[in-house]
């Protein structure tokens, strides 16, 4: 990078970690410093909410998944509008009335020690291992297309917000929120309107809309249904619902966001912004991988986009075959640059049978292109068994460091930075909060005063993050690391959701019955998952329904005996 880059990322770092410290300050009592004393407006509810949910996964993984695959990730988002109506109707009136800290306080007066305590102890599992990878994912690609040492920058991330939410709390990370949300907005918009501006100048943006919807990159909708593929209309909506009625109504990393609002309609409001913006903010991020896509039929991409498996090749026995792989490559580049130009010529004249013949030139050109980087992966696996040959991550982050200016450079890797703190230090302040109320308050050291909760809330805090940063140290390859954080989510929150369904909606089942189908539950969903090929997000209605059916079978069963 250069010296304009490193001022750029640098001033926007220290501007977020100082602007959370300097409104953080000041809290004395545990419900200032883990509910900023419920004061805060509904859009920074909302913003909180969304930056909350949205890692720096989101802003380097979405448009390379788009790339790929094209846009019909967005399908996963569809069940949580709805969701987040039900939540405001039931779940924020519910945990306000009865004045708790944490959703799993709640179990306890419903139903019983253990069931809290089981509920937490799930959270704290699946939040503290999701957001090692949210340290982890940005630190692999900016070591990879950068060339960082990927310990030194997990350490770095996790350090930075360390500082800030030790100092500021809740409301800490929730106005530093608002600043992250600025500079990545900013950093978007500055990327996509320099994707625009390098397509060749006979190439307008609706040229390149035409291309991407022609090669299948806007494919928004899937109605097709399919147990095992894993984004289509009625996953996104059924099992995206059930994803979103967990991860909103009983992870506490937004739980907490919500119940730091300054009434039921402030933290209403927040939650319905979320379910209104959420979506078309994925798919604009979306579109952007779609529009990288068609740039990249006028300009070469690389043969594979993650340089660290390509300077191995490069250093490896097979490095003459790979570099004649590149060279065919460009050669197969060029031919389907001639066919692409072809297809734009087509859909400008609007000749149908030309659309057709194009089309066809194109997909042929594609395939072609598609068995050369094949033959390329396979080659990789040849010489390293361990090799990561998703390269879907690197896609977007390696046309930044490529093609955009000084400076630009800068505020996108400050983009990477602001969304991984934004998402890490609200769940590093989640599972603080959750260890202080649900088991060292209540279990350890249930008289002690508000100041000692404060320290112990900070002390907790920085635990936890010491504990994301060497679970990130410790990451390995994970695919589409988008995917993986979700499908992560997904193998606990339908046993936790289902806790609270049964809480909110069967009265007569008590907490041994829940407990136990609850337990039962998440053996069946890890026994699908590691033998089965469902679709990820079917965990998430496997695991709530299943533990309602056995809750109340259980319950029937103790009535009987």
């Amino acid at each position: 990078m250069s010296s304009l880059d490193w001022i750029v990322l640098v001033a926007s770092l220290v501007f977020i970690v100082l602007y959370g410290v300097w409104k953080g300050r000041g809290s004395q009592n545990i419900e200032g410093y883990l509910l900023a004393n419920k004061t805060l407006p509904w859009h920074s509810v909302g913003l909180s909410i969304m930056a909350t949910q949205a890692s720096a996964i989101t802003f380097l993984s979405a448009p390379g998944q788009a790339y790929a695959d094209g846009m019909r990730f967005v399908q996963f988002y569809f069940g949580l509008p709805v969701a987040m109506v039900v939540l405001s109707i039931t779940a924020v009136p519910i945990y306000r009335r009865l004045q708790v800290y944490t959703a799993y306080e709640y179990l306890e007066g419903r139903f019983d020690l253990k069931t809290r305590a089981l509920a937490a102890a799930l959270f704290l599992v699946q939040r503290g291992l999701a957001t090692g990878l949210t340290i982890y994912a940005p630190s692999l690609i900016l070591s990879s297309i950068l060339g960082w040492n990927i310990y030194l920058t997990n350490a770095v991330i996790g350090a930075l917000v360390i500082v800030y939410t030790v100092a500021g709390g809740s409301k800490g990370v929730s106005y530093t929120q608002l600043g992250q949300a600025a500079i990545i907005l900013t950093g978007m918009f500055a990327a996509f309107g320099m994707m625009v501006h390098l397509l060749p100048a006979d190439i307008s943006l609706l040229d390149a809309v035409r291309v991407a919807g022609k090669t299948g990159k806007l494919n928004a909708i899937d109605f097709s249904f399919d147990w095992n593929n894993r984004y289509n209309l009625w996953s996104g909506l059924i099992g995206g619902f059930f994803l979103a009625m967990s991860y909103f109504g009983t992870d506490q990393s937004q739980v907490g966001r919500y119940l730091a609002g300054a009434s039921v309609a402030q933290s209403r409001l927040g939650l319905l912004m979320n379910g209104i913006v959420k979506i078309p903010m994925q798919l604009s991020i979306l579109f952007i991988g779609s529009v990288l896509f068609v740039f990249y039929q006028f300009a070469v991409p690389p043969l594979f986009f993650n340089r660290v498996e390509t300077e191995k090749m490069y250093e490896s026995p097979y490095a003459a075959t790979y570099q004649d792989l590149e060279a065919q490559h460009r050669q197969a580049f060029r031919q389907k640059e001639r066919d692409v130009r072809g297809l734009v010529g087509a859909l400008r004249t609007d000749d149908a049978a030309g659309i057709r013949e194009a089309g066809r030139r194109v997909a042929q050109s594609q395939e072609k292109a598609g068995q050369i980087r094949q033959r390329a992966l396979d080659l990789m696996k040849q010489n390293d068994d361990d090799a990561n040959t998703n390269d879907s991550n690197y896609v977007f982050l390696s046309f930044v460091t490529r093609y955009l200016p000084a400076g630009l450079v800068g505020l996108l890797i400050a983009v990477v930075f602001a969304a991984s703190m934004g998402s890490t230090a609200s769940a590093i302040n989640s599972l603080a909060s959750t260890t202080v109320v649900d088991i060292y308050k209540r279990s350890i050291r249930p008289a002690a005063s508000e100041r000692h909760y404060v320290v112990a809330s900070k002390v907790f805090t920085v635990g936890w993050g010491v504990y994301c940063v060497v679970v990130a140290q410790y990451a390995n390859r994970l695919g589409n690391l988008l995917e993986t954080v979700n499908e992560l989510g997904s193998l606990f929150y339908g046993a936790i959701l289902g806790i609270f369904v049964v809480a909110f909606y069967f009265k007569s089942i008590r907490g041994s019955s829940t407990f136990y189908a609850a337990l039962v539950t998440e053996a069946v969903v890890l026994g699908c998952y590691f033998t089965t090929g469902i679709a990820f997000l079917w965990y998430n209605v496997i695991g709530c329904l299943l533990v309602v059916v056995l809750a109340w079978a259980f319950s029937v069963r103790r009535l009987a005996l």
